[in-house]
Parts: C-alpha cells; structure tokens; sequence
C-alpha cells in the first residue's frame, strides 16, 4: 500500500509500514492518492472523484486509488482500505463502517433473476474473477467462428468488474443483456428462462472467446484397440486440448469415460469424453404421494383431505381405487374427480385410463362422495358456485347482486327428485350443512324460522322461503315479509322458490349454479368455507423425499439401457442394438458444477420435482467414484455458491447463496444482498451447486 501527496510536488509519503515523511503527515488538507495492490485481482482500477479509470494491469495484483482530500484529524470520505480474503476487500467510510466488495447486487429488468443467479456464482469464482481481473483481453480469440467475436468476454469482463468495483449497492445488467441478445436471441425479450441453460450457453461462448487454440487441427478418433484405459484417456484428453484450450477448460472441465455394452454379442465400446458439469438425476421411489378433499353429499361428513400413495405411471383408475379403498366407500356410491380452480371446477376427470401424468403438483383436486347412478337413471350434477355478495350503503338486497366475486369450494350433489326452485334450495342446505357454525335464531326482523328436518335430523339456520317480487302483496297468513337465506342464479336468471323445471329441461351433464351469499350468512358457517384446499403436493409441509447427492451422483453413474430411440449400431452384430451404457468419473475439474435435473417432462405436461437433496457443504468426497487416481489432484471439494430455483415450471424466481470468505454466506436476490446462516442454505429449492476443490 502506498500514500502519495499530490498538494504540491508528487512526494511518496508512505509504503508498506514504512512513514516515508512523517512531518508531512501533519499537514492539513492533504490532495493524496491511495494506492492498494490485492493479490488476486489482476487490473489496475483507479477511482478518481467516484469514477473508474481502466488501466494496464500488473501480474497476479491490482491497485485500488483513492484520490481526493484526506484531512489529519480523522475526517475523510476513504481512510483505510485492506484487504480481508480471497477476492474480498473492505472499505471504512469516514464513519467508520465497512463496505466489502463483491456484495453488490444485479437489478431485475424482467424476469433477469436466472441470469443474475447464474453470474453471481460466477462471480464469486475466484479464478474466473481474479482472470477477468487481470488482462484477460490479450487471450480473446477475434476469429473464432464459434465464438462471438470476444464480445460476450468483454461483455462479461465489463459486468464482473462492475460487480468488483466500490460504489452503489448494486448494479444494472442492461448492456450485458442487450449484448448477450444479440449473441442469443433466445435470451432476448423478458421471458423467464432457466438459470442452468443460461450458464450453459455462457460458459460454452466464454470458452470459444478465450479459445487459445487459432487454427483447429482435424483430429481422427483412433479404437482402443484393447490399450489400457490410462493411454486411451490421456490421448482423448490431449486431443481434446488441441483444439480446445481456455480458462474456462483449465477450471471446469472434467472427464468421464463411457462404456456400451452389447447385449447380444458383449461387444463393448469405451469411449473419453469431456464435461462441464454434471446433470445428476434426483433418483425417486416409482410411487407418488398426492393429496386430495374429499367432499360427501350426504349432509353429515365434513370434508376431510386424504394422502394416497399411487403409482408415478399410474391412470386414474389407481388413483379412485386408492381413494376408494382410504374413505371405505361404499357399494352404492361413486367418486367424481374434479380439479378446482379460481374457487370453480375447472376440469372433471371422467377418463380411467387418463395417465396421472397430466396432474401436477400444484393442482387442486376434489372428491366428491355421491350416490351412484343407476342405469335408468340419466341425473344430471349439479354445481353449486358460491359467489360473496358486498351490498353497499342503501342497496336493495332485491336487486341484482353487483359487485360479486367467487370464494369457497363448489359443492357437487345429483340433481334427481328435484323439481322447483324449493326444493333445489334444500339440496344446497343439506350440502352445506356441515359447515354450519350454529344455530341462531333471528326474532328482531324475522319470524321465528328453524325448522326441524324430520327426515334427516337436520337444523337449517333459516329454512328456504318463497320470496317473489310480488311479495308485498302478503296474505294474512303470512304475517310479515321473510328474506330468503340464498339467492340462486343459472345463466345470469334468478331461481325463484316456485320456479318449476323438469330434469330433462337440461341437456348438459353438469349445471353450474351461482348461490350468492350475504355477508351475514357468511358469518354462520364455519371457516373452511374461506380457507384454500390443499394442493395436491406441497413442498412447504415437508419435501415428499429426501436423498443425499451421493445417491445422485450413484444413479448418474450406474448402468443402465439406451432407450429405444437411441439404439448403438454394434460394430460386430452390423445392427442397431439396445446397449447398456455405464459411466465414470475419469478426470475432475478444480471447479465442479453440479446440476440437479429437477424439471421432469411427461408426455402431457412439464413438472418440477421438490425432493430435498442433502448435499455436502465442507465436505464432498468423491474419492470412491472416481475410476482413476493420479496421486496428483485432491478429491475433495467445498460448496461456495448455490443457484436457487422458487416455485413451479415456466416461472418461478431464482436466487444465489454463496459464500463470500471465512464461511460468511449471503444471499443474492436480484438488487438485494443479505448475510444468511450457513444452516439455512440447504434447501429443496438447490439448483445448481458450485464446488472448488480443496488442496
């Protein structure tokens, strides 16, 4: 570190420990230059009134300047700088607190937190950073036709330096992501996108950029040729870096050697291939765990969920016999399966033989326990929608109910044996009898109103009651006027108590009606009315599995069968064959990135798999998986950083854990940077797992 008094002549005042001029020290109002050299970043910066000069760059250092007015007696805006860790720098303020490097965050532009997950782990990378750092533009490699010309190096190189720079808490990824468009226009516009096909596509164009092979040679596999496996590999290695040769090789690129099988002749095939990280599998039991309501018609049972264990492959049908079995349905009722969405059915599942795949996690599914149809019988469901009426200051409850919106859970019951609207409005009272909170009786405006089902046992809070807009016109009999309890509604026409319909008046399956509540009725049956159902699977209550990455790791590794589609053409059996293939970890890279494939694809939907794996954060050994050992690299790596994935495909938000020096971890959520406890960073959330090998 280094002091320079620039007041009057350029005079040295300080180098190391070492008071070059003490009595200048003393002077007021000193114009000086700081000048601090890090091992470990490689470019000259110089801040000269808050803003960054780039300058030619010293080997394996950098230098921080501070240049402005230092007063003696302690009051300055910079006073001290030192260095703290590996790429980690700290600065006091004049008020004596510390500003550290590296911790500034990325603003979203619009669905840009994939991308700020991915390059917040890359930043803290610290080879990666420290050569970025440093004169990294003397390697770009202008002519490469795979590359992009070095823009995308640049691009990154100016972003890392942005990140690595004193300054504002955060920084805008603008220039970067309008030139990375023009490198991928998939990466173009603000869709969300996949942090881990992000990285993959970034490293893949930094490698061309940085190529420091020029001219590609054309290299000719050759067999093995029964040569030991040590020769073959080390041959496939050296060919590989003729033609490919970059930091981002010398950092993470490993290689594993890949052994086919024929099942037919034994003829096998062994083969050394680079990787740049791996894509582990989450193994899984071949059952599912999913959730349902199960909702009855009798007017007695509350509804109740119910956690059933199916087949992953299975149809429909396993899932009602499963049902069927847990609730002890009986022989004169039936399950209807329905899909609830925005508080109305959105689908029926009517199929058996419809695959489960088509369900997802985040879906809402129903039961509906009903008397089974007979064959005579062609009844129509009845779909009760319930919709919550706000009734504002002098509105008249006889009008048409505006504003309304849906809530609750439909309700589901046969429609036979009905015949006017009185007798649909006791239907919907036995179905929502078991929600009823209490029995109030109201004497201020009403009649006494409870009346006594004889033939189920069952108490209404108000009994259903013709209400006609003639109804002024009361008898004598009646006494007074009574307002109805539930106003019904089907296409937007009211359902009065006297209104006659026949079945066969309807020519649908299902009838959706609108029952509109009043806020008072509201209140006299019990919560569940308002609360969400349960979701089929949710990861919040507890992940459905938990493995650890070693198990991972082992069913990326084990033998297994090439799918049909991907036969082998047997050199010997001169015909596509259904080979097994086997790999193994052969050479390990100093950075190994591990991916966690947890977006499965089915054949109607794509789905996300929550399993909580328990990765290793101190400690990964992967001594025990790898097939051959130099006695020169260490296998044994740390965690320094993690991309999150939050919620479900197509969307969800992505974050970044990493740590930043002495086991301090922070979180990086777009702009927002906070320190977290190491114990919380393993989550089902872990996406993408960065480890540095530990020497």
């Amino acid at each position: 570190m280094s002091i320079w008094d620039f007041s009057g002549q350029t005079t040295q005042l300080l180098i190391n420990n070492q008071i070059k001029r003490p009595s200048a020290l003393l002077r007021k109002s000193l114009e000086i230059t700081l000048e601090l050299q890090v091992h470990g970043f490689s470019e000259f910066l110089a801040e000269q009134d808050g803003k960054v000069d780039e300058r030619v760059g010293y080997n394996n250092s950098s230098s921080f300047n501070y240049s402005g007015s230092i007063k003696t007696n302690g009051s300055s805006d910079w006073t001290v700088t030192y260095p703290t860790s590996t790429n980690s720098l700290a600065f006091f303020s004049g008020h004596r607190q510390v500003v550290f490097l590296g911790l500034k965050g990325m603003q979203n532009l619009g669905n840009t937190c994939f991308m700020n997950s991915a390059i917040q782990c890359l930043a803290h990378t610290s080879k990666l950073t420290d050569y970025f750092l440093d004169d990294y533009k003397k390697e770009i490699n202008w002519e490469n036709p795979l590359g992009m010309k070095g823009g995308l190096a640049v691009a990154f190189g100016d972003l890392l330096r942005k990140l690595w720079t004193p300054g504002s808490s955060s920084i805008s990824p603008t220039i970067f992501k309008q030139r990375l468009a023009t490198f991928a226009p998939q990466f173009s516009g603000y869709n969300q996108h996949d942090s881990q096909e992000f990285l993959a596509f970034l490293l893949d164009g930094l490698h061309e950029d940085l190529n420091r092979v020029k001219d590609k040679p054309y290299i000719e596999g050759k067999d093995s040729e029964g040569r030991p496996d040590v020769e073959v590999a080390e041959e496939c290695w050296q060919n590989h870096m003729a033609r490919n040769d970059s930091i981002i090789v010398d950092i993470s690129q490993g290689q594993y050697r890949s052994t086919l099988v024929c099942p037919i002749c034994k003829k096998s095939s062994i083969t050394f291939d680079p990787f740049m990280y791996l894509s582990l599998p989450l193994p899984s039991t071949t059952m599912r765990k999913m959730t349902l309501t199960i909702l009855g018609a009798d007017g007695v049972c509350t509804p109740s969920p119910v956690v059933v264990t199916v087949p992953k492959c299975g149809r429909l049908k396993d899932l009602i016999d499963t049902l069927s079995s847990a609730c002890s349905l009986r022989n004169d009722e039936t399950l209807i399966l329905a899909e609830i969405y925005n508080n109305t059915i959105f689908k029926i599942f009517d199929d058996p033989t419809r695959s489960l795949d088509s369900i997802r996690d985040n879906d809402t599914l129903v039961a509906y326990r009903l008397s089974k149809e007979s064959e005579s019988s062609k009844a129509p469901l009845v779909e009760f929608d319930h919709r919550r009426e706000k009734t504002p200051e002098g509105f008249s409850y006889f009008q048409k109910p505006s504003p309304w919106s849906l809530f609750g859970t439909p309700l589901v019951a046969r429609l036979s044996d009905i015949s006017d609207g009185f007798s649909l409005h006791n239907l919907f009272m036995t179905l929502v009898n078991p929600f009823l909170k209490q029995v109030e009786v109201l004497l201020d405006d009403y009649d006494e109103r409870v009346i006594s089902n004889e033939d189920s046992g069952m108490e209404y809070a108000m009994s259903p009651t013709k209400c006609t807009e003639d109804s002024d016109n009361e008898t004598e009999d009646d006494g007074q006027h009574i307002i109805p309890d539930f106003r019904f509604y089907l296409d937007d026409k009211e359902i009065r108590m006297d209104d006659t319909f026949a079945v066969s008046d309807f020519s649908y399956s299902t009838i959706p009606v609108n029952v509109c509540w009043s806020e008072q009725m509201i209140a006299k049956y019990g919560s569940w009315m308002l609360n969400p159902l349960q979701k089929v699977f949710n990861p919040m209550e507890g992940s459905e599995e938990s493995v650890p990455l070693y198990k991972c790791l082992e069913s990326f590794l084990k033998e297994e069968p090439l799918g049909p589609d991907d036969m082998w053409d047997c050199p010997d059996c001169k015909m596509p064959r259904q080979a097994t293939k086997k790999l193994d970890l052969w050479r390990l890279p100093e950075i190994l990135i591990v991916h966690l494939k947890r977006f499965s694809y089915g054949r109607w939907f794509k789905n996300k798999l929550e399993t909580y794996v328990d990765f290793p954060i101190d400690e990964l050994d992967l001594s025990s998986y790898l097939s051959y050992d130099d006695g020169k690299h260490s296998k044994h790596y740390v965690l320094y950083a993690i991309s999150n994935h939050y919620g479900g495909m197509g969307g969800g938000h992505y974050t970044a854990f990493v740590d930043h020096g002495h086991g301090n971890w922070y979180e990086f959520d777009d702009q927002r940077v906070l320190p977290i406890s190491k114990e919380k960073i393993r989550s089902a959330a872990a996406y993408v797992l960065f480890y540095r090998r530990v020497t």
